[in-house]
Order: C-alpha cells, then sequence, then structure tokens
C-alpha cells in the first residue's frame, strides 16, 4: 500500500507540474508566447497518463475510495502550484491565504492517507 501511495504520489506531482508548464507557460518572461499552445498540446498526453495512472495505483491503494483519490490529487496540485509560482514567476506563496492553504492541503492528503 505504501509504495502505491509513493508511486501515485509521485505520479500526481508529475501531473501537476506539466499542467502548471502547460497553462502557465506563457506568462514565463523571456519564453516565445507563440509556442506556449504548441508546447500544451505536447504535453497532454503525458498529462492524461500521469493522471490515469496516478488514479488507478491511488484507487487501489486507498480501498477503492475514489474521494480518497481525488483529495489526494487536489492536496498535490495545491503543493505543486505554489512553488512552481514562486520559484519561476516570482510571486511569493508566502501571504497568510496561501501558506493556509497549503497547510489545509497537507492536512488533506494527511487525512485520506492516515485515517
Amino acid at each position: 500500500m505504501w509504495l502505491q501511495l509513493a508511486i501515485s504520489t509521485f505520479l500526481f506531482t508529475i501531473l501537476h507540474t506539466l499542467v502548471w508548464f502547460s497553462t502557465n507557460l506563457q506568462f514565463v518572461k523571456g519564453f516565445d508566447n507563440s509556442k506556449s499552445l504548441f508546447i500544451s498540446l505536447l504535453l497532454s498526453i503525458p498529462i492524461t497518463l500521469c493522471a490515469f495512472y496516478a488514479t488507478k495505483i491511488a484507487y487501489s491503494a486507498m480501498s477503492d475510495s475514489l474521494w480518497s483519490v481525488r483529495f489526494i490529487g487536489f492536496g498535490m496540485s495545491y503543493l505543486v502550484f505554489p512553488i512552481l509560482t514562486w520559484t519561476i514567476l516570482g510571486e511569493s506563496m508566502f501571504t497568510i491565504k496561501t501558506i493556509s492553504c497549503i497547510c489545509l492541503s497537507i492536512i488533506i492528503v494527511c487525512i485520506q492517507v492516515f485515517f
């Protein structure tokens, strides 16, 4: 079970990282915006594969509970997005609202995994 959760968490992390780039690369300074849509289309297949297998593996690990999978995926997305937005776009993740949401995401993932 723990190995399956680790693999699915890894896949969710890759998934949300690719989604971040496919949707937000257009806002990165110095990047040619005319290529953004092409990159989004190119990343759509790996994103779909990561989503498919992360969901499949996590569903099996969580005793056939799709709600648990959904909340783990959501929690991972809210951990990946602020870090990438902060490091690449320079938008601070150190606001009360963002830090609160990150903490809540960690709690959501922990509830789904440990309860």
